[in-house]
């Protein structure tokens, strides 16, 4: 019996390291509110919680009439989280606001925030268990419980069993992946924000668009291989970042004159 490669466990390892990682470094290089961690995990488990119950009651009647359309399941997923990601994340930022507990210095660690709640949260930290129980469990291969699940994921999971050489580009896809998604997060989170701080509509018709395009792209999966699927959303959050910074170049100028240095 095969057991799973422990290659596989990189990805979950280095997404968690760089989303706790750049928040831990942030919140000692500009000393964003604590009200940071809890407002973002309000906005994201919030949009994320609004987009399972839309699409549990809407994906039906989406297959129904238009299918597997990928252009039409981009502008579904990807409005959704234009409305409820970047929209919520507005809205919370908004309210952190207007109790005073967010401030110009904040935005970039809620960026970082929604960041690390899926990636680091969501995502790694179940990822690296299960796999790290794979292994544990087939590493036994005589044991009933591995004969059970060695099955179970040989169908369903196959990957998991393949060479170094197959394995390692997709853990870097994955890992870009993940990377995309930080660069995003952090574009629209802090965007939400100096647009609630300054009353600026501009931040915000910047972030919906980031939002919108991320999403818009999944469904292609069949369309385009693996890698250029996702080096197209890396370009995406990439440009995201680039408009972010374009945008705010002047504000942040006038931020730098009081943020601490390390």
């Amino acid at each position: 019996m095969q057991n799973i490669d422990p290659l596989f466990l990189i990805t979950p390892i280095v997404v968690i390291a760089f989303s706790f990682g750049l928040v831990i470094y942030w919140h000692y290089r500009r000393g964003f509110s604590k009200w940071v961690f809890g407002y973002s995990l309000a906005a994201y488990a919030g949009a994320i919680a609004l987009k399972y119950i839309v699409q549990i009651l809407t994906i039906g009647a989406m297959d129904s009439a238009y299918g597997n359309d990928p252009a039409v399941l981009g502008v579904y997923y990807g409005a959704q989280t234009a409305v409820f990601e970047v929209g919520g994340a507005f809205l919370v930022a908004k309210l952190a606001v207007s109790k005073e507990r967010f401030k110009a210095k904040d935005a970039d660690g809620y960026g970082l925030g929604l960041a690390l709640w899926e990636n680091g949260v969501l995502i790694s930290i179940p990822i690296l268990l299960d796999y790290t129980i794979y292994y544990a469990i087939l590493s036994s291969p005589n044991s009933s419980i591995a004969q059970t699940l060695y099955p179970i994921l040989s169908k369903d999971a196959p990957s998991l069993f393949y060479g170094a050489s197959s394995a390692l580009p997709l853990i870097g896809y994955a890992i870009l992946e993940r990377v995309s998604s930080l660069f995003a997060h952090f574009s629209w989170g802090c965007l939400a924000v100096l647009s609630a701080v300054f009353k600026k509509r501009i931040y915000l018709v910047v972030a919906l668009p980031i939002g919108f395009l991320i999403d818009f792209l999944v469904p292609f999966s069949q369309t385009f291989s693996t890698g250029k699927l996702e080096l197209l959303i890396f370009l995406v959050a990439v440009g995201g970042l680039i408009a972010t910074m374009l945008v705010t170049s002047g504000l942040r100028k006038q931020l730098e004159v009081n943020l601490p240095k390390l």
